[in-house]
């Protein structure tokens, strides 16, 4: 085989073979099948798109360019959870040890943020100490004993998606569904659990900026993940406007504690539950959302969350300090009526400026700096009323403040939100 002869077939809207995939993906990996090859591949890819059993050969091919996870030592249906991305997204941080609290095995591996999305291991190691490597048999043992672990993905995992990333993330070839679903999936299948929920975030602030695309998005990893036997649920969620109230790592692991605490903003905290429901159905125990907010207010999802910091050498002391930062701006509304709008791609990015995330992966976070929303979309608001808090370590000019203001839409309007828009099962 020759690579250009498959660049031509797929730019051509052909179906490649099993083993034309196969050869081409294991190519790659051993150096044989050069960037600029792959390159032009990915974006045939884009333009033709791929079948369902191209997708399928794709994502089983990736997984087999480096280890599989075995989980078989853990008792009980292993359940995981992974998320498209987004603004504020600090479900994991509060999910994982929800659904431990509930006897049920969370091994998780997760990921850092780019651009205007966060990542769940950047918010842990805001924890003073907080380790996201650990040895694999570490990692099983954790998860034996306490019943959850969040670490970071082993760089011997798919090293066909690490390779096929970074190359998307420079040639435009990101945002098309057979390469995030093969790219999602492998990762999930070599993590080695045996039920996963997906959440496909919608929206502005996600890949997915409509809900036709994030259905066949959805429809297409759940099909992968049962086609390998994984009980596999996908979840379309709103990306409109951020999750709950705070964007910034260390702000949001301080959001988390309060919805572990059963403080935390309603919404939010009921579309968790629900989330943890469905994951809790896929490990065969069936609990009412009362039963599993319960889990929140008596304190048994904030002890495993706070087991698993402290198993993984976070400082417990460090956990509930309040950010430190220079400089703390409350923007204030040059308006009466209801919030209409936050737009979540234009606030990730002004946090981003803050600092709280990365325009390159080698940019260095300041984990204290941030927003927090006094306001969501929906609720009224008074003039000279605040909407939210700027917390940062660089001065805010009033550029900033003027764009941050742009941003927020007041009309005289009634809005409803929902969080979950559909579920594909």
């Amino acid at each position: 085989m020759r690579a250009v002869d498959l660049i031509q077939k797929k730019r051509d809207g052909l179906e490649l073979s099993k083993a034309e995939i196969e050869w081409l993906i294991n190519g790659y990996v051993a150096g044989d099948v050069p960037d600029y090859q792959m390159s032009a591949f990915a974006m045939a890819i884009y333009f033709q798109g791929m079948t369902t059993r191209e997708i399928s050969d794709l994502t089983m091919a990736m997984v087999a360019t480096g280890e599989q996870i075995d989980l078989s030592a853990i008792a009980g249906i292993k359940v995981d959870k992974h998320s498209t991305g987004g603004v504020g997204d600090k479900v994991t941080l509060i999910l994982a040890p929800l659904v431990a609290s509930f006897d049920v095995p969370v091994a998780k591996m997760s990921g850092r943020g780019l651009g205007h999305t966060g990542g769940t291991l950047d918010k842990l190691e805001s924890i003073k100490g907080y380790q996201i490597e650990i040895e694999q048999e570490q990692f099983i043992k954790q998860v034996q004993d306490i019943g959850v672990s969040v670490i970071g993905q082993s760089d011997k995992l798919v090293k066909a998606d690490k390779l096929l990333y970074a190359l998307r993330d420079v040639t435009a070839t990101v945002d098309t569904i057979p390469l995030i679903a093969s790219s999602v999936m492998s990762k999930k299948i070599a993590a080695g659990a045996d039920a996963i929920l997906l959440d496909v975030t919608v929206g502005e602030g996600a890949f997915m900026k409509n809900i036709e695309d994030a259905r066949q998005l959805a429809q297409t990893m759940v099909e992968l993940g049962k086609a390998v036997g994984r009980k596999t649920v996908a979840v379309l969620t709103d990306m409109s406007q951020p999750v709950g109230t705070s964007i910034g790592n260390r702000l949001e692991i301080l959001e988390a504690l309060d919805i572990l605490q059963g403080k935390g903003r309603e919404d939010v905290t009921h579309f968790i539950c629900e989330l943890a429901q469905i994951m809790l159905g896929l490990a065969n125990i069936e609990k009412s959302i009362d039963e599993v907010r319960q889990h929140l207010e008596n304190g048994a999802a904030l002890q495993k969350f706070e087991e698993m910091v402290a198993a993984q050498g976070g400082d417990l002391d460090d956990l509930y300090r309040p950010v430190n930062v220079a400089y703390q701006v409350d923007i204030l509304a040059e308006q009466s009526g209801t919030i209409s709008a936050l737009p979540a791609l234009e606030f990730g990015l002004f946090a981003m400026k803050l600092g709280a995330g990365r325009a390159v992966k080698t940019d260095k976070l300041d984990y204290e700096s941030g927003i927090v929303f006094a306001k969501k979309v929906g609720q009224s608001i008074k003039e000279n009323e605040k909407i939210a808090t700027i917390f940062s370590n660089i001065k805010i000019s009033d550029e900033m403040l003027s764009e941050f203001q742009k941003n927020v839409k007041i009309e005289d309007v009634v809005v409803k939100t929902k969080e979950i828009l559909e579920i594909v099962s």
